[in-house]
């Protein structure tokens, strides 16, 4: 079984420090390349807000995308059994319910960004904790009710069967509410 199933999500808190624990250290990584950019919503709301340039955009948009559905693949023939982490909802969440907590959570982790990332400082350095830190917080709330995918790119790479266009639309009222 594996630490990224939903059920065990519920009542294992692991799989959410697992998964905000490695997007912090990947952003600390990868942050002199891409800017740490591994979420298509981000990247869209950092252009809408002028941070980044349309062409950037684009460019990290599609090799996100690529490289979640690669990512994905490679996890499967490697992890014994594969992995599931698909994103679906969970039993007792709508899908209304479901749409409003994507967006929510998406939001809570997109505003951690501009605040500590997207605005430079003297603290900007160590911004991969506390966006981490939002990202924990995030999926703590979500993981059971929605499987916490707060990035289309994820979605996507899982290919969940279970209406991936829910959590797209929420990201893309995401990216309308908080922009600027």
């Amino acid at each position: 079984m594996s630490i990224f199933a939903l059920p065990s999500s519920k009542s294992f808190p692991g799989a959410n420090s697992g998964c905000s624990f490695s997007l912090a250290v990947n952003a600390w990584v990868f942050f002199r390349i891409s800017g740490g950019l591994f979420n298509p919503a981000v990247t869209l709301g950092l252009f809408l807000c002028g941070a980044i340039s349309w062409y950037r955009s684009i460019i990290l948009c599609i090799v996100q995308f690529a490289a979640a559905i690669a990512a994905a693949g490679i996890s499967q023939l490697v992890v014994p059994g594969g992995i599931n982490a698909r994103t679906k909802l969970g039993s007792t969440c709508s899908l209304a319910q479901g749409f409003f907590i994507e967006m929510f959570c998406t939001s809570l982790l997109m505003f951690a960004i501009y605040m500590l990332a997207g605005e430079k400082h003297k603290a900007t350095f160590i911004a991969p904790v506390g966006i981490g830190l939002a990202l924990f917080l995030a999926e703590l709330f979500a993981t059971g009710l929605t499987g916490g995918s707060l990035n289309p790119a994820r979605t996507l790479g899982m290919l969940s069967p279970a209406s991936p266009t829910l959590y797209t639309c929420g990201q893309l009222l995401t990216y309308i509410s908080t922009r600027p």
